[in-house]
């Protein structure tokens, strides 16, 4: 049989605006040619992360616009840039998508380097949940306070996107872990490995916790101003959203340090898709939804209720 040609056009969500969720807009736009080092990616399943919304919002100052959502993809390379031989078309790949594309899309530009081989047992879903979270928790916990087995760590929103990984990602090196959740989730925190859980709606965990050698703050504010006070000396506070004072952190005689995820570390990303397979790391998928329901993923997301991620299906 003749093979297919690739589509012309394909369908996006995009912003032309920064604002909320009214700002996404389902359209169709030219299909885009792979530069030197990059794959055009038929997306299969695009994550939903904050980052997106926070985008959108206009957080991070002035993006070219239109520009389409989402970084997370699991999917099938359709086409190679010049010069690429270290991946093949019609290979199945996930990772992270270059700055000026998407994955809320049919087709998006892909660096090589932010892209892996994804494994026959892990699906496109779970695939597309674990780039920017996995990286984020694996860095975090590893890369930056090199969490050991033994130590204490004292993980946020141990059932969030972030959280939910890397409190499996602790149990996998054999550390102590509590982990704060809503009275709702506490029993999902206890189930992917947390020792002790604790309620924030109804305890102050500073009440609670003593002498942890690590905190993993994914929240910010005031939960983190809180975090200091139970850290032991020389402990690590590690922030995926907000930088640490320097100041406070020495007058509490540790460490604060703030994470930006390496989407780069395809070596790490193809390890936590390895503990996914062997049942050491589950992904725990909130919601799937398919690509004209965007608008509803970001406002899940955006309400801070979803527990485990978002997903968009964009091809069957």
């Amino acid at each position: 049989m003749p093979a297919i040609a690739t589509p012309a056009t394909m369908k996006v969500v995009r912003i032309h605006s920064f604002g909320g969720p009214e700002v996404l807009r389902l359209e169709e736009v030219p299909r885009p040619e792979p530069d030197t080092n990059d794959l055009l990616v038929h997306i299969h399943a695009a994550g939903v992360n904050p980052v997106d919304w926070k985008i959108r919002e206009g957080r991070f100052g002035q993006i070219s616009l239109p520009a389409i959502m989402g970084s997370d993809f699991s999917g099938v390379i359709e086409a190679l840039g010049p010069g690429i031989t270290d991946f093949r078309v019609g290979e199945v790949v996930f990772g992270t998508v270059a700055d000026e594309s998407g994955t809320y899309a049919e087709y998006a530009l892909a660096p090589v380097t932010h892209v892996t081989e994804k494994p026959p047992g892990l699906d496109h879903l779970k695939a597309a949940a674990l780039p920017i979270a996995g990286l984020t928790a694996w860095q975090g916990l590893f890369d930056a306070a090199d969490l050991r087995a033994g130590q204490k760590v004292l993980i946020h929103a141990a059932a969030g996107g972030v959280g939910s990984l890397a409190v499996q990602l602790a149990r996998w090196k054999g550390a102590y872990i509590i982990g704060t959740a809503s009275g709702t989730y506490m029993d999902l925190a206890r189930q992917l490995g947390a020792d002790e859980v604790i309620d924030y709606r109804t305890k102050h965990f500073e009440d609670v916790v003593r002498e942890a050698d690590v905190v993993l703050d994914t929240i910010g504010g005031d939960t983190q101003q809180r975090s200091w006070q139970v850290l032991k000396k020389g402990g690590v506070l590690v922030s995926t959203v907000q930088p640490p004072s320097e100041a406070v952190a020495a007058a509490h005689g540790v460490k604060g340090l703030f994470i930006k995820s390496d989407l780069t570390r395809r070596d790490e990303l193809s390890q936590i898709a390895e503990l996914v397979i062997r049942g050491q790391v589950q992904v725990h998928i909130d919601t799937v939804l398919p690509l004209r329901e965007a608008r509803k993923a970001q406002e899940m997301s955006r309400s801070g209720h979803a527990h485990g991620k978002i997903v968009l299906r964009v091809a069957e």
